[in-house]
């Protein structure tokens, strides 16, 4: 019987008292259930993803921003250094820029009159309320910046989200504003933020409404598969390790983890898969969508290497639980990593991962079939 149960793992929880950090919380007392998913995930956060020699990436999907967790949460990553890439929702980044703006989203009820909200001028994410006029504000932000002479190109969702956070830190420090929008902190640090469906959210459906009147920037998502790619490529080749936290599911999850099977089965590139892996969801895996998809149904796709399943964990929560949890477990503990500023490094990764497909057994076919 011994075999099956290790001392240390023993539930021995320390009585929680007044004075009890929020780490030693999650280490002494989430023993079990999803508590014990997210002591693990903040525990694998910090003890391997945190450490230098690690390419992180995270997935952003969810109504997360309009939620406050852009600034409580992403932005103090990003400053410490803990982020390095982001897939998002064109939605989480829409309603990032209303704090660039100095516009209000207030804490309200789910259980109101909708039509009422609707007479009145109010839209309502589930128990977050603003004016309809912050959406026409910034709609008018984004139009007028978009039609500068910076974006008059086609370029890759990294490009135009880099601009967007040039001029939302620009608007911010007009207002007198600092450290307001995931944008405008990942410009300052060089961090590229990528779109998987970049016409799937209000900055996409103004971007469509200035291409009717001859706007010139035209969105490359190739160029995104590609780069994102080749962000994952440099670091595994150079010996470093990849890590993807998930917040949500959906496109950006996808978008993220197909890093590794475009290396391996499209471009036909030597690599085994990402070393770290955790997702904060709520769906489940029986349906067979891909948000709920666990990290060992990720192996047989060369998504995850098999040999790194030890170190992935689901937790099964609302991020708006979790984010905020291992946000603080791993500032309290001071972990910062100096910043990859990858954003600038984009050209030069693709052209590395270029070369060697164009070497590889795979480039050469795709040469032959051309010819």
């Amino acid at each position: 019987m011994k075999k099956h149960f290790d001392e240390q793992m023993k539930i021995d929880p320390l009585p929680i008292h007044g004075s009890m950090s929020l780490s030693e919380m999650v280490d002494k007392t989430f023993l079990a259930y999803n508590s014990g998913r997210i002591r693990e995930a903040c525990q694998l956060f910090d003890s391997k993803i945190c450490r230098e020699g690690v390419l992180t990436g995270i997935g952003l999907a969810g109504a997360l921003t309009p939620a406050g967790l852009g600034i409580s949460c992403i932005i103090p990553l990003i400053k410490n250094g803990l982020i390095d890439w982001i897939v998002s929702t064109g939605a989480v980044l829409y309603h990032d820029l209303h704090f660039s703006l100095d516009k209000s989203l207030y804490r309200g009820s789910p259980n109101v009159d909708d039509r009422r909200l609707k007479k009145d001028g109010v839209i309502r994410i589930y128990d977050v309320l603003f004016e309809y006029e912050v959406l026409l504000s910034t709609d008018v932000f984004i139009r007028t910046v978009l039609s500068s002479k910076e974006f008059q190109k086609e370029m890759g969702t990294a490009e135009i989200h880099n601009l967007l956070g040039k001029f939302a830190a620009e608007r911010e420090k007009k207002l007198g504003l600092a450290d307001r929008s995931i944008l405008s902190v990942a410009y300052e640090h060089d961090v590229p933020i990528y779109t998987s469906s970049p016409g799937d959210s209000s900055i996409g459906m103004n971007i469509s409404a200035l291409a009717l009147n001859n706007n010139r920037l035209r969105i490359d998502t190739l160029r995104d598969v590609n780069e994102t790619a080749a962000l994952v490529y440099s670091a595994k080749k150079n010996g470093h390790r990849s890590a993807v936290v998930v917040f949500g599911g959906g496109s950006p999850k996808n978008f993220i983890l197909q890093t590794e099977p475009h290396i391996q089965e499209i471009l036909g590139l030597s690599e085994a898969g990402h070393d770290y892996f955790i997702q904060v969801t709520d769906a489940r895996p029986d349906t067979g969508g891909l948000s709920g998809a666990t990290p060992d149904e990720a192996v047989s796709w060369g998504k995850i290497d098999p040999a790194a399943l030890p170190d992935t964990v689901v937790v099964y929560a609302d991020t708006t639980i979790v984010l905020p949890i291992l946000t603080s477990y791993v500032i309290s503990k001071n972990r910062t990593r100096d910043h990859k500023r990858l954003f600038r490094k984009r050209d030069e990764k693709m052209l590395s991962m270029i070369r060697d497909f164009k070497h590889s057994a795979s480039g050469l076919r795709h040469a032959s079939k051309k010819d």
